[in-house]
This record gives structure tokens, sequence and C-alpha cells, in this order.
């Protein structure tokens, strides 16, 4: 199931909190997420009659939260239902204005344009491993534009994202959301580090990644990948708006989105590394479409808008 995170208004999102307010409907949602699940499975997972379940699951497709699709099974067609969404995010500001916009772009981990890896680190494309592992040169093979896993103990990796907003348009905020994790040998679930973003050379902030997660096997993982490697990262959503900088709106620094330099037609640089003095020297591991347990790789939100009421205040 490709991973989606959906932002939505808050007066959109009336009838979302009428299909959750409900503890079996709540419930689908969670067991959705582990899979996609028929109606009979679902009635025997809550210990609820099949009309009961039935009725949930709809009301659940009619808040968009739940799509289902019929299917040939060994007793006939079954009713297989699958979450729509990983993650919603409820905007409490009113709608955006015609005169405002979002330009969403995705990189592939592998494509970045500048790192520095240390031992452990390694690259993996679904197939298989790039180069060695352990050995910093894999890193700039030509195959690690396809990487979909990356990881190292230390140094750090740098993106350009291609920014095509309206020549006009000034940057209200910006998001970048990743699978990350740090970078232990193996893995080790209590191993922290702190992981710092720069956007355009400026420092934003430093997030302690609590570990390198291993012991249940990523959703996305090819079959070949060894169990006793970093199997997961934790999906982290960082933010520069108007007011500061957060992450999963946790307060990170006081840096403004107007400080970061970001123009139209230029390319936006973003860095992740551990820096030289970090308490925790951990690392750090990125998850693509095909590793980990949610289907993306880099994504970069740029708000904008082009009202010169706005421009004015940003």
């Amino acid at each position: 199931m490709p991973h989606h995170i959906q932002e939505i208004s808050a007066s959109d999102s009336v009838a979302i909190f009428r299909a959750l307010a409900s503890e079996s409907r709540a419930r689908i949602i969670e067991l959705l997420a582990e899979r996609d699940m028929n109606i009979n499975e679902l009635s025997t997972a809550l210990g609820l009659a099949q009309p009961s379940v039935t009725k949930h699951v709809r009301i659940l497709e009619e808040a968009g939260l739940v799509v289902s699709d019929y299917l040939a099974g060994p007793q006939g067609m079954q009713k297989r239902c699958r979450r729509v969404h990983d993650r919603l995010i409820v905007e409490m500001a009113p709608a955006a204005h015609s005169d405002e916009g979002i330009a969403e772009i995705e990189v592939p981990i592998g494509m970045f344009t500048n790192v520095e890896a240390f031992p452990t680190c390694g690259l993996a494309i679904r197939e298989k491993f790039i180069g060695l592992i352990d050995n910093p040169l894999s890193f700039f093979m030509p195959e690690r534009a396809k990487a979909e896993l990356l990881w190292s103990s230390a140094g750090f990796i740098e993106y350009a994202f291609a920014n095509t907003i309206p020549l006009q348009a000034v940057v209200t905020s910006i998001d970048l959301a990743m699978e990350i994790c740090s970078e232990a040998p193996g893995y080790e679930n209590d191993y922290p580090s702190d992981i710092t973003m720069w956007v355009n050379d400026i420092e934003i902030g430093t997030w302690c990644s609590p570990g390198d997660f291993g012991g249940t096997r990523g959703r996305l993982n090819p079959q070949w990948w060894p169990d006793n490697m970093n199997q997961h990262g934790l999906l982290k959503v960082w933010r520069v708006d108007g007011s500061g900088s957060s992450i999963d709106g946790v307060e990170l620094s006081a840096i403004k989105v107007n400080e970061l330099n970001i123009k139209p037609w230029q390319a936006t640089k973003v860095r992740l590394g551990v820096k030289p003095d970090a308490a925790h020297q951990g690392g750090f591991t990125l998850f693509g479409k095909g590793f980990g347990n949610y289907e993306l790789d880099l994504v970069l939100r740029i708000r904008h808008t082009t009202d010169p009421r706005r421009i004015k205040g940003v």
C-alpha cells in the first residue's frame, strides 16, 4: 500500500472526525495499517458480526478513509478493504486563496549531490547491495542513483531540489518528509543520534533519533534483505514557516522561512548529517520507496504566495 500523507482543512475534516468517533471504526483503521483485510477477517479480529463490520466500513468509505475492491476468493467474491491514508494533517488556518500554491518535489534518496560517509555505511537497491558494504567509495558508483536505502555512521548527505514555483512567488513555508533513523552496526533499537538539517547552508535544527530499528522486518523490504540489519525508520516531517522551525510540530529553532533564501527557479539545497561535536554520534539511515515501512523518497513541499498582502508578512 503506497504511503500517503493527506493535508485537509479544519472545515473539510468534520466528516472524517465523525467517522473516527467510534472505537470499532478506529480499530478498523489500525488493523488495515498492518495489511489489507476482507470483511470476514475484520469481523473475526473485532469480535463483531459481519453486518456491523460492513456498516462501519461503509461509513469509513464515505469519509474517504477506506476503499474496497471485490476480488475472487475461495468461496466466491469477497470485499477486500484497504486504508487510504497513513497520516492526516489538519490545517487549522483557512483554506488557501487562489493566489497561493503548493509545489511538491520528490527526490530519490540515491540522487544526492554531495556526501561524506563513514563505516558502517552502504547502499542498496531492491535487488542487491551497491558496491561493498562499509566502503565509502560505493556512494560514488553510478548505481547509487537508484539506491532505495543508504546508511552511514557519521558525516552528511546533501540533496538539491529543483524549485520551479512562479517567478513572482514568495515562499511561506516548507515541509520535508522522510523515513529516517540512526545507524548502528547491524541494528540497535536504543541507539540515539543527533541528526541535524540545513537548508541552503542555514542550520534549522537537530532531532535526536532514538535508534536504528530492527527485530521486526520493514513492510517493504525485499525478501533477501538480512534480518540482522536495520529494518525501518520513523516518518518525520520537518517544517520551516513564518514562526520558526519544527519537526512533527515540536519546536526546533527560531529560524524562519524568509531566512533560507529559497528563490523561484533556483535549487533548494538540503543537508542531513551528524555534527562532529554532536552529543549522540549515532549516524543516519534513509529509506526510499523500496525499503522500510513507507513508500516514499524525500518529499519537499514548498508553499508560496503571490498575494502582496501576505508577502509583506513573510
